[in-house]
């Protein structure tokens, strides 16, 4: 196997204070609050089922013409950055508030919130029918995250808000953009964190509610339907498409980008030795989810996590604390998931930073884990991958007894076949989403039969691919460039700062403008 591609070779100390801030795609920035929380309290009175309206019409609680949009990206260094990939602004943005009904991990009846976010200006582009982009965002730790008010930079949901609406909205596109449940005003006391059945369907649920708004905001639907998210959001993004497939809802391209939709794969990956930069927000993140959704997955939380952590750590995200607060406070170790000396250890050496003291979780557990891979192994997710390894009909032919692999094969996204075009997109050397699950779900696609034309698969670190996404891979390449010379310290130094800012900060924005020419080569060929 080729090792992973990572320079963190800078004291551990020093990256410490880093490590939480650029797990996220809220590394490049904010937009949350809105309407309270409501922890604890039933579903609003009158609930009508999933996919109904809680309030009609959405708040509008942004309006920007052009201009104005323009002069808010030119305000800030991302915004400048931005529209070097967006582009120009075409259109005006306009920002309503959607909250509606759907369901938990348990299908327990509960709500969430959403974006809706309308282009509009004298742009041909910005006035009649016009797309839908159904986008879920990546994963965050802040309970109050709302990109209803990414107009607000003080927010947590600001920096991705600003991408889609430059991006999407303010090129012609209606843009719809849950919360999810569990977060902002959700009554949901938990986050069904890549459950795929839930995720899908809160999708849906969102997609269903704002269109029931359309007419009374001024919205006109083309009816075409194009899905789209980053790393969580590229999960949420590919189990919605799946959902909508088979309820037979029309899809006209999905673009699921980063996503970890070979979770299985990562699962195994984890307790083999390659964790990911992020693991030890996603692993509790994953354990609590899957918990409420099959029981089973631990007998109490000591089964897995260390004392100083177990108590409470099923219900601490997503947390109103800051997540760095969190660190802080001993709640969550920034980097160490496995204990120094762990067995088995890390696959690669720059992998040993995620082995230390104050450990998350428990050898007792690797052990278990580890004993799991090695008796009940699945198709695919050995290392070392090969191409053959990743291109299996049947990755999830698999039985295992633990219950975190058993609830990581469950929502594997390896399951079906799509039957309308995809794309996929990320770098091949993503420290937080392992680009393998790309790669394995992708070969899923094709030994099933996708078509070459239905598939593509962009790789942002493949320089001698020309195609359509060849700007993109050099804007990426430019940016990596950029950051590592405006770095001072030395080449490790350097290095580091691209891997930190890799996965939330430098991919988006090229995986998402091959994301929109994607669309629109679909779009122009009749999709």
């Amino acid at each position: 196997m080729k090792k992973p591609q990572r320079q963190l070779s800078t004291p551990l100390h020093k990256i410490a204070a880093l490590g939480g801030v650029t797990l996220l795609l809220a590394a490049c920035g904010g937009g949350g609050g809105g309407g309270g929380i409501g922890i604890g309290f039933p579903p609003p009175a009158g609930d009508t089922g999933r996919g109904s309206v809680v309030t009609d019409p959405p708040e509008q609680t942004a309006k920007l013409s052009v201009d104005q949009f323009r002069t808010n990206l030119q305000a800030t260094d991302q915004g400048k950055a931005l529209l070097q990939v967006a582009g120009s602004p075409k259109c005006g943005v306009e920002v309503r508030y959607l909250e509606y009904r759907t369901i938990g991990g348990k299908n327990e009846a509960t709500n969430a919130t959403a974006a809706v976010m309308l282009p509009s200006g004298a742009d041909v582009a910005c006035n009649g029918p016009r797309p839908v982009v159904l986008y879920a965002h990546g994963t965050n730790a802040a309970r109050n995250y709302n990109l209803a008010r990414w107009t607000d930079s003080t927010q947590p949901a600001a920096g991705e808000g600003l991408t889609i609406a430059a991006m999407f909205a303010a090129q012609g596109y209606i843009v719809v953009a849950p919360n999810y449940a569990g977060y902002d005003k959700s009554t949901l006391a938990y986050h069904p964190y890549l459950n795929g059945d839930q995720q899908g369907k809160d999708m849906v649920d969102a997609l269903t509610a704002a269109r029931k708004t359309f007419a009374g905001i001024n919205a006109s639907d083309a009816g075409s339907l194009l899905i789209t998210g980053y790393s969580q959001g590229g999960y949420v993004a590919m189990a919605a498409h799946r959902e909508m497939q088979a309820t037979g809802r029309a899809v006209t391209a999905s673009a699921p980008l980063s996503a970890p939709s070979a979770i299985g794969l990562l699962a195994d990956y984890t307790f083999m030795g390659w964790p990911a930069l992020g693991s030890t927000l996603f692993v509790p993140l994953l354990s609590a989810s899957w918990q409420q959704q099959f029981g089973d997955v631990y007998g109490s939380t000591s089964d897995i996590y260390e004392s100083q952590y177990a108590t409470g750590i099923d219900t601490l995200l997503p947390s109103l604390t800051p997540i760095a607060t969190l660190y802080a406070n001993g709640k969550l170790p920034q980097l160490a998931l496995f204990p120094a000396g762990a067995t088995p250890g890390p696959v690669s050496p720059e992998l040993s930073i995620f082995y230390g003291a104050n450990n998350l979780v428990r050898q007792s557990y690797l052990t278990q884990a580890a004993g799991d891979i090695q008796a009940n192994p699945c198709p695919g997710n050995a290392l070392p991958a090969t191409a053959a390894s990743l291109s299996t009909t049947s990755p999830l032919d698999c039985r295992p007894a633990v219950g975190f692999r058993k609830a990581a094969r469950a929502n594997d996204l390896r399951n079906w076949l799509p039957t309308r075009p995809v794309l996929m997109c990320g770098g091949a050397n993503d420290p937080t989403v392992n680009f393998l699950s790309t790669r394995a779900t992708a070969g899923y696609f094709r030994a099933r039969g996708m078509p070459a034309a239905a598939l593509t698969v962009v790789d942002l670190e493949d320089s001698g691919t020309t195609d359509a996404y060849s700007a993109a891979r050099a804007g990426f390449a430019q940016a990596k460039s950029t950051l590592a010379q405006n770095t001072p310290g030395s080449d490790a130094d350097k290095a580091q700062a691209v891997t930190l800012a890799y996965h939330g900060t430098l991919a988006p924005p090229f995986c998402l403008a091959s994301a929109r020419g994607f669309f629109q080569g679909v779009l122009a060929a009749g999709g």
